[in-house]
């Protein structure tokens, strides 16, 4: 799982070498000669961080390539116990870090009690002094500890006394039991008490931790008071801390605390608030589905539900359920497009499925939810999952499984979504990258050209989106050693993120925000130029994406007056602006608005572009699919015949894009009932 983990970060960086094995018995052999690829093909230094080396089962062994030579690029820094290192390592360049000195201790304590105006007298500093001298007396987070439980006692309680109780604590671990039992005796009642054992044992036992709202559910007699009460006792003795929200235990010492102090009565004890965290986490995950599915919502889930219930089914050595688990798709989505990917194959692999089994199961699942799909919305999400399913099998190294999915989130989102919508560019951007591995460059190149395509019609021509996609032309041409082609593209892109750099500026704070302010202004206000212009279209994409339509319309209506304006109504620019603003007014069914514009801009771009052009294809989907919307069929019959006789120009006969047209073609047939004209196309779409 270490290997695992590893390779995968390291692949997140750098896609240039292909992925390895899962089978830990070749892993072990393969990864020293695939670092050594990945550091040849590399640009700069790889550093590899481990801490703790030393906690691995029969490290020597099994992470004998750190004695190897290394390549010349790559340098691994690891931390162990100078008592646990073994002998093979000692040569290595060693920071050693040593334990605190008397001086550091005295430091440390005066600095704690100083914050409550305690003072110590001399004896009380000798004491303390002798007392910290043993391995496990004289660390920071004890000595800290330490500071903090005087402190806490300050001038109202007997110093002496409490110093007594602490010297008989001879590691961490005792005194955060001393701690607790402390903080224990300063609650009210009963309850409290009780509070404070659920409170410590279930984050104990939680993946992450748990948040207080999690927490005032989970114990619905918990206030919110005597909650930030007792949260304010633990944070400030170093018990817990938050982290992204979550309460969680500060340091494995407070951890193990609890675990002597509450849960030793047995494994029993632990796996009933494991048990209370699995039957909320799973209620959880039933009611955002309900919620959703009403709603048409794409957030099934929580990354919560999603982080912590294969966990603990994991914990629980529950294999059925986490099996069950992992085939909620989006459970697991929200696992891989966080990052979760070795933890995600780690479960798998405890349900004893290999890679291809895992993706033949997920790829029927998907089929399986595409049956309950209905509306824009839920094909949306439905086109989400499949690219990421296939984004999952390419990283697994599944390439000609990782098209399928990919192939189908492109078909949905240029049915369900405008066939120029940037999703679409992601869609060919994607299935692109896994040609380019698969090293089929002439099928990766239509890809990206398509998705430049739409990159400039949808941002313009000097976006960082396009950037992307030029940048991933050039790695492609230079990978066919086309080296004259992929400079050109990097000095275009190079360009772009130039501009880009010094539209986004160097400042900061307010002078930053009123350099946007003054901007705005100029654009709504100032000169009518084809950079301002293309500025405001790129606005009012911006804000279509984010939903937020009304000052979307603004903003492209005002992008294309300057247009017509500045370049002539008949430029291709403007078609550019009145297919965006038609798409707009499209999404807000207000289908009359879209035809005027949408005729509008096929015109110019049919005057203005060659008869094979892609941003011509694009404009004749976009008003073929109106018109079907609008139940306007026979005009919709000669632009999806238009559309087929483009793309067979473009991208030759066989592409599935050719299939795609085809098959809508075909549909729009069968709804007409002209089953006899339908038939061949589906024949024809079914054979590429």
């Amino acid at each position: 799982l270490l290997y695992m983990f590893i390779i995968l970060q390291l692949m997140q960086h750098s896609w240039l070498v292909s992925p390895l094995t899962l089978d830990p018995a070749k892993l072990l052999e393969e990864f020293p000669r695939w670092l050594e690829k990945l550091s040849a093909r590399h640009q700069g230094s790889i550093i590899i961080i481990i801490d703790s080396i030393d906690q691995i089962q029969q490290a020597e062994k099994h992470m004998k390539w750190l004695i190897d030579p290394l390549p010349v690029n790559v340098r691994v820094i690891v931390s162990v116990n100078v008592e646990t290192c073994p002998q093979a390592w000692r040569l290595w360049p060693t920071l050693h870090l040593d334990p605190l000195n008397s001086k550091d201790v005295k430091s440390l304590i005066s600095a704690e009690c100083n914050s409550a105006n305690v003072k110590l007298t001399k004896e009380q500093e000798k004491k303390l002094e002798r007392h910290c001298r043993s391995a496990t007396t004289c660390n920071a987070l004890y000595v800290t500890l330490l500071g903090k439980t005087i402190a806490c006692v300050g001038n109202t309680g007997n110093i002496d006394e409490t110093l007594q109780q602490c010297f008989q604590c001879q590691d961490t671990v005792s005194l955060y039991r001393l701690v607790l039992r402390s903080i224990q005796e300063s609650l009210q009642s009963d309850k409290e008490k009780g509070l404070l054992r659920e409170i410590l044992c279930v984050i104990g036992v939680s993946h992450n931790g748990v948040s207080e709202s999690e927490l005032m559910e989970l114990y619905p007699e918990l206030s919110s008071a005597v909650l930030a009460s007792l949260v304010h006792s633990l944070h400030k003795m170093c018990l817990l801390t938050y982290g992204c929200g979550l309460l969680k235990f500060q340091h494995l010492q407070a951890w193990e605390m609890a675990r002597l102090e509450y849960m030793e009565e047995g494994e029993n004890v632990v796996s009933a608030y494991r048990q209370k965290l699995v039957e909320y986490f799973t209620m959880q995950l039933r009611i955002l589905i309900l919620i959703c599915f009403s709603f048409n919502s794409r957030d099934r889930v929580t990354w919560r539900s999603a982080d912590e219930l294969p966990w603990l089914f994991q914990q629980q050595g529950d294999k059925q359920k986490l099996h069950k688990c992992l085939l909620n798709l989006f459970v697991s989505q929200n696992l891989y497009k966080r990052g979760h990917f070795a933890e995600l194959l780690s479960y798998w692999q405890l349900v004893g499925k290999d890679k291809s089994s895992m993706a033949a199961e997920y790829f029927d699942s998907l089929k399986e939810y595409e049956k309950s799909c209905e509306g824009e919305e839920s094909m949306i999400c439905l086109a989400d999952l499949y690219e990421t399913l296939g984004r999952f099998l390419k990283d697994l190294g599944l390439l000609s499984q990782a098209v399928a999915p990919l192939q189908r989130s492109l078909e949905i989102r240029e049915t369900a979504l405008d066939p120029d919508h940037p999703r679409v560019a992601q869609s060919l951007h994607q299935l692109a990258g896994v040609y380019v591995q698969w090293k089929k460059f002439g099928n990766a190149e239509q890809l990206y050209k398509q998705a430049l395509e739409i990159s400039e019609n949808a941002y313009g021509a000097e976006h960082p989106r396009v950037a992307r996609e030029l940048d991933a032309l050039a790695t492609l041409y230079q990978k066919q050693n086309k080296y004259e082609q992929a400079e050109q593209l990097r000095k275009k892109s190079f360009k772009i993120r130039q501009k880009a750099a010094r539209r986004k500026g160097s400042l900061c704070g307010f002078a930053l925000l009123r350099q946007r302010a003054l901007q705005l202004e100029e654009l709504t206000l100032g000169k009518d130029t084809p950079d301002n212009a293309r500025t405001l279209n790129e606005l009012g994409v911006l804000y279509y994406l984010q939903n937020n339509l009304e000052t979307a319309e603004l903003f492209l209506k005002r992008s294309l007056e300057m247009r017509e304006r500045v370049l002539g109504p008949d430029h291709p620019d403007c078609a550019q602006s009145l297919n965006n603003l038609a798409a707009l007014y499209n999404e807000k069914k207000h289908y009359d608005k879209a035809e005027e514009l949408y005729e509008k801009a096929l015109d110019i771009r049919r005057r203005a572009l060659a008869p094979d052009h892609p941003s011509l294809a694009y404009t004749v989907k976009h008003l073929a699919v109106l018109y079907k919307r609008m139940g306007k069929l026979d005009k919709a019959v000669p632009l999806y015949e238009l559309a087929v006789e483009i793309r067979q120009k473009s991208f030759g006969p066989k592409h599935p894009s050719v299939a795609t047209a085809l098959v809508n073609l075909a549909v729009l047939y069968c709804q007409m009932k002209k089953q006899i004209e339908a038939l061949p196309l589906y024949e024809r779409a079914l054979k590429i």
